[in-house]
């Protein structure tokens, strides 16, 4: 029987259990047998589905029969011959695969000192590396010393020429002002003497008519 038979008989054998539950008080032996006969089919299909390898089919329509066994009762299956059908068994793991040894393999002994020829030019070669680096390090650094020697002389030319070049407009702006103010006091001073004359002469002119 297909699954899809086997899913539809559960359906209605689901139905039958619960009318016989429902009136059971009053009926006890109602569809006892139809019941019985259908869940043998069900258990029987579900033990050949599993032949067929179709195993999600036949899990489901197993855990349908034990719901369909347990409405049932114990007892009346137990009397019909309904036993439980127990759950697959888990897939057996494949065989471990046969490890092929893998071919020695030869080690050469370790020496941790050099060679006396070798250490020695090597750590001669090492010294003049570093004393030509000390070198150009040093040449290197005279020659910024110097660029900045030459620099400060420079900002310090620069900087007197410019006091000398301010204090020589300082002077020039002072004599200027100087001779302003001498010539607005030879302009002014002729001009408060003719005043001075002329209220002398008014002065005079009123003594004598008096």
């Amino acid at each position: 029987m297909s699954a899809a038979k086997l899913t539809s008989l559960a359906t209605s054998t689901l139905s039958l259990l619960l009318e016989r539950q429902r009136l059971q008080a009053s009926h006890p032996t109602l569809h006892l047998q139809t019941i019985s006969t259908n869940l043998h089919k069900i258990r029987d299909g579900v033990i050949a589905l599993r032949t067929t390898s179709d195993d999600e089919a036949a899990e489901s329509l197993r855990a349908h029969y034990e719901r369909l066994r347990s409405m049932f009762g114990e007892e009346a299956a137990e009397k019909a011959g309904l036993h439980t059908i127990p759950p697959p068994m888990p897939p057996s793991p494949p065989p471990l695969a046969e490890r092929v040894p893998s071919p020695e393999t030869t080690y050469e002994p370790y020496t941790d000192d050099p060679s006396p020829d070798s250490d020695e030019n090597g750590i001669l070669m090492q010294q003049r590396q570093i004393m030509d680096a000390q070198d150009a390090h040093l040449d290197h650094l005279s020659s910024s010393i110097g660029r900045q020697h030459h620099i400060s002389l420079q900002i310090g030319d620069e900087l007197e020429d410019t006091e000398l070049d301010g204090t020589g407009a300082r002077m020039s702006n002072a004599r200027r002002k100087l001779e302003r103010v001498a010539q607005g006091a030879k302009r002014n001073g002729s001009t408060v003497t003719i005043a001075l004359l002329i209220l002398i002469l008014l002065i005079l002119i009123v003594v004598f008519k008096t």
